[in-house]
């Protein structure tokens, strides 16, 4: 029977997984926006005016149920987790008060010129406000990594301890605001984060243009899109191998049992790389293709340094090892990794070989290319999910590493029945949001730019 905790991290992954289709596509949409209104400002072409207006219309869909599905983690913050707010609540409501501050303000107010000022305020002053957009947008990203990151890296805080009612209540506070927010894993995270977000945008751009070659909507309006999106999407997935190259040392530099469940790393020996595999954790062994010595390669540039397997790591802290029962299994952070590192390959592929025939003049005419780019906007979407869910199930048993443990951080009053309406009920609203997304994306882009502008 499932209890409490497992139910709530269920209803956690569900409702911050379904948000999370959608900052990424804004991110990234944001920047090639930023991009589209400056060709339209340098050559007052009518195609680049009308691609703008059209993924302005785009973004304010993706923003707005973004918006909407953001809120119920606020909530579940409060219910599901009361004892983890009441615990660490001081510090990790510190960056989400600067990201409605500083940046969701930031970026609604402007959205609203972008969308109705086209004509009532200077191109100018239009263009800027877009690069304000994707400034907020990204500005987002950053306090909600930082808080995020925070939980993986504690920085900045200590423990008090006061007395309510009688009953000494310990929680943590911050010390360091500066040193909180950069804790030792924000930025390297944010890059990756922000890079995925651009090959996110780049890809939904190349996707719509695809297919808008193939059924030949508004042509040359798809292929001033394809362009400039193919060119995000190779910047971004290369620019994800710097990023995640830099995180993964970071990681096994603080939470080395996270790295070692990335890898089914199980022994303190030199490690391998595994391009694929299956995790057999009875015997403590991965059946797969691998690079050997390849992982302290990466790590520390010598195919024989030893690296710290999850045999060496407290059976407190080991994901899928007892006494601890909501550890995850190793099995599934090594295959959401590893699937990740796949898609994020297939992409750089995908916007090479895009490139290549773009550079050829053949482009635009391979049907089999357009056709492979049409759901190719699946891929990052699919890559994050499963990168998220590998960083963030590797984590446990901790939900603030080294502090607070999950089972120790879920509400004390909150049943297992009330989750499991809440999570029924949720489930249902977001698939209904989802379909209508889904609907008035598609309702959009067969329109094309030329009309819908």
């Amino acid at each position: 029977m499932l209890d409490a905790v497992l139910l709530s991290r269920i209803q956690f992954g569900i409702t911050a997984g379904f948000h999370f289709l959608y900052p990424p596509m804004s991110i990234g949409l944001g920047l090639l926006l930023v991009f589209m209104e400056y060709r339209y400002l340098k050559t007052k072409d009518k195609i680049y005016e009308q691609i703008t207006k059209f993924f302005i219309k785009v973004f304010a869909l993706i923003f707005g149920v973004g918006v909407a599905t953001g809120v119920v983690m606020e909530f579940e913050f409060g219910t599901n987790w009361a004892t983890y707010s009441r615990y660490v609540g001081d510090i990790f409501g510190s960056p989400l008060a600067a990201e409605a501050l500083f940046a969701f303000f930031l970026e609604s107010t402007f959205l609203g010129l972008l969308i109705f000022g086209w004509n009532k305020v200077s191109p100018k002053v239009h263009f800027f406000s877009t690069i304000m957009v994707a400034l907020g947008a990204t500005m987002s990203a950053f306090w909600i990594i930082a808080a995020n990151s925070w939980m993986n890296t504690p920085a900045g805080y200590k423990l008090v301890t006061n007395v309510v009612n009688g009953v000494q209540v310990e929680r943590a506070v911050i010390t360091d605001f500066w040193a909180m927010v950069f804790n030792p894993s924000t930025i390297e995270r944010f890059g990756h984060v922000i890079s995925a977000s651009w090959l996110t945008g780049a890809f939904l751009v190349l996707s719509i243009s695809a297919y808008w070659l193939r059924k030949k909507i508004d042509v040359e309006h798809a292929k001033a899109t394809m362009k400039m999106a193919l060119i995000l999407a190779l910047f971004a997935s290369l620019t994800q191998l710097f990023t995640g190259h830099h995180s993964g040392v970071g990681v096994y530099k603080r939470q080395p049992a996270k790295l070692a469940a990335y890898e089914g790393h199980f022994k303190t020996a030199p490690g391998n790389l595994y391009t694929f595999g299956w995790v057999d954790e009875k015997n403590q062994k991965v059946t797969g293709v691998n690079l050997p010595g390849f992982l302290s390669f990466m790590i520390y540039f010598d195919t024989k340094k030893p690296l710290i397997g999850l045999n060496d790591v407290p059976p407190v802290e080991r994901p899928g090892k007892p006494p601890v029962k909501e550890n995850p299994p190793v099995q599934l952070v090594f295959q959401t990794y590893h699937l990740m590192v796949t898609l994020g390959l297939i992409m750089i592929g995908l916007s090479l070989i895009g490139l290549l025939y773009l550079f050829l003049g053949k482009l635009f005419k391979t049907k089999w290319l357009l056709a492979l780019f049409v759901p190719a906007f699946i891929l990052p979407h699919i890559a994050n999910m499963s990168g998220w869910i590998a960083t963030e199930v590797a984590r446990q048993p901790w939900a603030v590493q080294d502090i607070l443990l999950t089972r120790e951080a879920v509400s004390k009053v909150v049943t297992a029945n009330q989750v499991w309406f809440s999570l029924i009920m949720f489930t249902v609203i977001y698939l209904i949001l989802g379909t209508l997304f889904v609907y008035l994306m598609i309702k959009k882009i067969k329109q094309g730019p030329a009309s819908v502008a």
